[in-house]
């Protein structure tokens, strides 16, 4: 395995209950506002799936158009794949067979360029990335702190009682978790969205952060950091980003 333990990493891994939770939107916002404050936060989607660098429809694209950080979509997503499919089988259908290694090796340039990371993972913590590995898996490699981005809306107390349980199983310390109200178009008619997060507080002994507001507007950098510093404590994001 690469060795990291030369040179620790501050960063926070950005993990879901789910795909299409709002993880990049939430990653994008809390590297704005960190960039802001004058910390040199960088991005890094280990890897991808769905779309490759060029189509505009990225994560890592649309991280780096959020954040107006100066970087290629390369470098930022070193493994990109155009099969919608788990990272594991995006990877196979391309004639590709990655290890935890690769992954943790193509970030390096990146861990040394910025102070501090907000890594985004694919899908939620127990999606396959290689043969023998789970986002859970790089998580405890890089052995930084996770963040979980969960929907407001029904079911959500379930999904992220399990992912949390998942990355406490495996000794990751777990920040607490942001609910997304913009990750489901159900939630504005849902009368459980009030209490969800209370109640997942309360089975989990994790602290809800904040419930991110559907967007209606066009992102930009200016609305995700306002939008952020409005709904969203950040003190324990900088505290677990503390070396």
């Amino acid at each position: 395995m690469t060795p990291l333990n030369a040179a620790p990493i501050r960063g926070l891994f950005i993990t879901g209950t789910d795909t299409e939770v709002g993880k990049t939107v939430v990653t994008a916002a809390i590297a704005a506002a960190l960039r802001a404050e004058g910390r040199n936060a960088g991005v890094w989607k280990p890897i991808q799936s769905g779309a490759v660098p060029g189509s505009g429809a990225t994560d890592a694209e649309r991280l780096l158009q959020y954040t107006g950080i100066d970087e290629q979509p390369e470098a930022v997503a070193p493994f990109s794949y155009e099969a919608p499919l788990a990272p594991l089988l995006a990877a196979k259908h391309a004639g590709e067979t990655l290890s935890l290694q690769e992954l943790v090796a193509a970030g390096l340039p990146l861990i040394k360029r910025y102070e501090l990371l907000l890594v985004e993972g694919a899908g939620g913590a127990a999606v396959p990335l290689t043969d023998d590995a789970l986002v859970a898996d790089l998580i405890s490699e890089l052995r930084i702190p996770a963040l979980i981005v969960a929907r407001s809306c029904l079911g959500t107390i379930n999904h992220t009682l399990l992912t949390a349980a998942f990355l406490q199983q495996r000794g990751i310390p777990v920040v607490g978790f942001i609910m997304n109200d913009g990750a489901s178009s159900e939630q504005r008619n849902d009368p459980s969205t009030h209490s969800n997060a209370e109640l997942i507080e309360r089975y989990s002994g994790l602290k809800c952060l904040g419930r991110f507001p559907s967007l209606n507007e066009e992102i930009n950098l200016e609305t995700l950091i306002h939008t952020l510093r409005k709904n969203i404590q950040l003190a324990p994001i900088r505290q677990a980003l503390a070396v």
